[in-house]
């Protein structure tokens, strides 16, 4: 078995063929959790995973890309929706009645994310420059707040801004008052000193597609077991080999795909497939409750 903690099969991208690509995913005992990227998104994740009795679940929150949106000129991604981006304040009453909103007992919602910083894209004066760290920041904490009110964990997204995330992260657990705060760093791109960082911090590691694009060896082989998760982050990211199987030659990537990131993981950590199979299920049903 295992578990594709990062998929958005709630994007535009399986329009046409959601429930398909589902129904093959389980096929395999292979289990999804969907995560939002903005409001419409996270509402699709919720409405997914509650047709479904096991194996798919959701996470709601809203992307820095959006946080930050006013300060940048930002294109919509077709593969994720239609929607303008347009939500570039979150509403924490909204997203947490979102995150209740799962029938009784289902357990279905099962993160805030993602969420996080985003630096790639960014404006080039040095005023527009802080005013969009700062509203990014100010935003991330928010969304790490109705986490912890909510004792879910958070799926975070970090790109070009380790330090800053990392120093929140910190004053954020250290005026926890109980409240833990946990996650995981997905699609993970930093250093091995930053990657030890998260995990002096109780965080889980994600590691997806990024692996076969970024030289990340030194992080897998010094991340322990007991700490990865493994991804897809599905439509994007699709693993070389996927590629070469009918089900991978449109360049899509899918949850099922998930299977060569454990095997190039066992393969760098010198562990068997079954191995890192086993135990990163069982971190996942760990972090996420399921």
């Amino acid at each position: 078995m295992l578990i594709d903690t990062h998929s958005h099969l709630n994007f535009n991208a399986y329009k046409g063929d959601l429930d398909a690509v589902i129904k093959k995913t389980l096929d395999e005992n292979i289990w999804i959790i969907n995560v939002g990227s903005k409001y419409e998104t996270s509402k699709k994740a919720v409405e997914i995973a509650e047709k479904y009795a096991e194996g798919v679940y959701a996470a709601v929150g809203l992307h820095p890309i959006y946080a930050g949106a006013e300060f940048i000129k930002t294109k919509t991604d077709p593969d994720e929706g239609e929607f303008l981006i347009k939500e570039q304040n979150f509403d924490a009453e909204k997203y947490k009645k979102l995150a209740l909103s799962g029938a009784k007992g289902s357990k279905k919602i099962v993160a805030i994310g993602e969420i996080g910083l985003d630096y790639y894209y960014r404006p080039k004066t040095k005023t527009k420059l802080e005013l969009f760290k700062e509203k990014q920041k100010q935003i991330f904490t928010e969304q790490l707040n109705l986490a912890q009110e909510l004792n879910l964990p958070a799926i975070i997204h970090c790109r070009m801004a380790h330090g800053n995330l990392i120093e929140i992260l910190k004053s954020q657990i250290s005026m926890a008052n109980n409240q833990k705060l946990r996650g995981v760093v997905h699609c993970f791109t930093g250093t091995v000193e930053e990657m030890k960082q998260y995990l002096d911090l109780g965080f889980y590691i994600g590691f997806n597609g990024i692996i076969f694009k970024l030289n990340l060896n030194e992080a897998i082989k010094e991340c322990p077991a007991d700490k990865i998760l493994l991804e897809t982050d599905c439509p994007y990211l699709i693993p070389p080999l996927a590629r070469q199987s009918p089900q991978g030659e449109s360049g899509r990537n899918e949850p099922i795909f998930v299977k060569y990131i454990a095997k190039t993981v066992a393969k760098i950590k010198n562990m068997s497939y079954e191995e890192v199979s086993e135990t990163t299920t069982q971190n996942a049903k760990k972090l996420f409750n399921i």
